[in-house]
């Protein structure tokens, strides 16, 4: 395992030390699985990237993601973290899009100079799927709070544009900072279902730029809270398009992540649906933080 080069980015991140960190190991296609699942664990972060080769595939470049517990077909953050890396350290010359080639299949991800001439990643997502809708009551008992604190205009559903997730409205930003993870009830909530993590969100917000709060619990992958999760947001993107939660069916909002446990997040967010046809992109930025080779 030794002498492969790895990248540590904060990924959501408008600065260092902030967002969801991500580490990308590259040129890593003679690491088995094992391996890598190894890495991830002593990285620690909720997921750790592998670029399997420095060239191109087929159109894409071929990715691997690991969390500390196990393998994962997709996850945000890591896509644009990694593909920030290849634009950045493994490309002779900067592009327009990267592809990376993932578990779920192929997903493009675009840089987009902004006006502040920092540089702004965004991220396709699959088309969404949306699935069963549950009652507030048992996801109340998983967090810990009164079903009274749940946006009852809207459901609590199962939605996935490539990784299933819990999306739960709540009335206000001091329900979302109560949200405790009960670990008996979530154990017994996630048996037998397809999505084992849970996003809340509600409308009110720490800072008047952002238009959404959420937050984000995946215990069963080894992430008691995730301080930014771009697969999650692209679910309730979808959600918010579906459900007409901010009075329409196109979205172009600011949300903030990881307030709560310290590692404030910006994730941008951008959906819409034109006969019955969903576009859904997750974005946001990358800031370096490290660089080194593994032992």
């Amino acid at each position: 395992m030794s002498g492969h080069t790895f990248h540590i980015v904060d990924v959501f991140a408008e600065e260092k030390y902030a967002g969801n960190q991500l580490a990308v190991v590259t040129d890593a296609a003679d690491l088995d699985a094992a391996q890598m699942q190894r890495i991830a664990r002593e990285m620690n972060f909720s997921e750790t990237s592998f670029v399997l080769r420095d060239t191109e595939s087929e159109g894409g470049f071929e990715v691997r993601f690991f969390t500390p517990a196990e393998e994962v077909p997709f996850a945000g953050h890591p896509t644009l973290g990694t593909a920030w890396i290849i634009h950045r350290e493994v490309l002779d010359e900067p592009r327009e899009s990267v592809t990376l080639k993932l578990g779920v299949g192929s997903i493009p991800v675009s840089f987009e100079r902004s006006v502040d001439y920092s540089e702004l990643l965004w991220m396709q997502q699959r088309e969404p799927e949306f699935g069963p809708t549950c009652d507030a009551g048992a996801v109340a008992d998983v967090l810990g709070v009164s079903p009274g604190v749940f946006d009852t205009d809207h459901p609590v559903q199962q939605v996935s544009t490539g990784l299933p997730f819990w999306i739960a409205p709540l009335r206000s930003l001091d329900a979302v900072k109560s949200c405790r993870i009960q670990p008996d009830a979530h154990d017994r909530f996630i048996e037998g279902r397809e999505a084992r993590a849970i996003l809340v969100f509600a409308r009110q917000t720490h800072d008047d730029a952002n238009q959404i709060n959420v937050r984000m619990f995946a215990p069963a992958y080894g992430v008691p809270e995730d301080p930014a999760t771009g697969s999650a947001n692209g679910c309730l993107a979808a959600y918010l398009v579906e459900h007409r939660v901010l009075g329409g069916e196109e979205v172009d909002v600011r949300v903030e992540q990881g307030c709560e446990i310290g590692r404030p997040s910006i994730l941008r967010l951008r959906a819409w649906k034109r006969d019955d046809r969903f576009d859904v992109f997750v974005g946001g930025r990358v800031v370096p933080v490290a660089r080194g080779t593994l032992l």
